[in-house]
């Protein structure tokens, strides 16, 4: 069955969107994690899903642990949604004691329907984001939530096409497509940058350049959510990178 989000456009202004973003934001709510105001203010215009999670040891079950923790989990996570609703966020919420992170939140994603998984890193105001392109990724979707997020025009997108020496991606046209996709979704021009590098480790790149902008988009890049992020150690961009990272999901 389609997903009715991608079926009817939705206007917002002058921008036309054809699936309203729906961001997964995994918070290991019972070790303090939180995100900041301007982070809550800047994904507002994206609904949001909070999950709060804790990591386990194999020892311990799961049920023993939501009975000990879950009422302190979700008022943590509650907390978080509040600052979103404030923010006129629209935002639901999900608590899971699991053994594996990373499965839980790509079972939890594929359940959720969403759009792209945020891995928050502390942020000031934010101005500029940047959006690496380094292989094949779902244009529309990402163009979706690029143009929902920079829809009040304070902010400004870097598209930046990254290929490897003889590679055969085509970082110059890959950037191009993105930007005349961003513009049908009704982003001005002057909102957006380009810019095309060769780069012999485009993954250590963007770790070198992230202190440049306030967060990162990119595509997901490989069969689980989290593969780009937490994979082997020469991707761990995430753990690298000092803006904020969102990830959008291949259909």
């Amino acid at each position: 069955m389609a997903d009715e989000r991608s079926e009817t456009p939705m206007t917002t202004d002058s921008h036309t969107i054809r699936e309203p973003p729906r961001l997964l934001i995994p918070i290991e709510v019972l070790e303090g994690e939180s995100i900041s105001a301007s982070l809550v203010e800047f994904l507002a215009p994206a609904e949001v899903v909070l999950l709060g999670y804790h990591d386990l040891p194999e020892q311990t079950p799961t049920e023993q642990a939501s009975m000990q923790y879950e009422e302190k989990a979700r008022t943590a996570i509650d907390d978080i949604a509040d600052s979103f609703r404030g923010a006129g966020g629209k935002v639901e919420t999900r608590i899971a004691f699991t053994h594996d992170r990373d499965q839980t939140v790509d079972r939890v994603a594929a359940e959720e329907s969403v759009t792209g998984l945020l891995l928050p890193n502390p942020v000031g105001e934010i101005e500029e984001v940047i959006v690496p392109i380094r292989g094949a990724i779902d244009v529309d979707r990402l163009a979706d939530l690029v143009a929902t997020l920079l829809e009040d025009g304070s902010r400004r997108v870097t598209l930046w096409g990254l290929a490897e020496e003889g590679d055969e991606f085509d970082a110059e046209a890959a950037v191009e497509y993105t930007r005349n996709t961003l513009s049908e979704r009704g982003l001005p021009d002057d909102q957006v940058s380009t810019e095309v590098s060769v780069a012999e480790s485009p993954v250590w790149d963007i770790i070198e350049r992230s202190s440049e902008f306030d967060v990162i988009v990119m595509g997901e890049g490989g069969p689980g959510l989290l593969a780009s992020l937490f994979g082997d150690p020469s991707e761990r961009i995430a753990e690298g990178a000092v803006a904020p990272v969102i990830v959008v999901r291949n259909r």
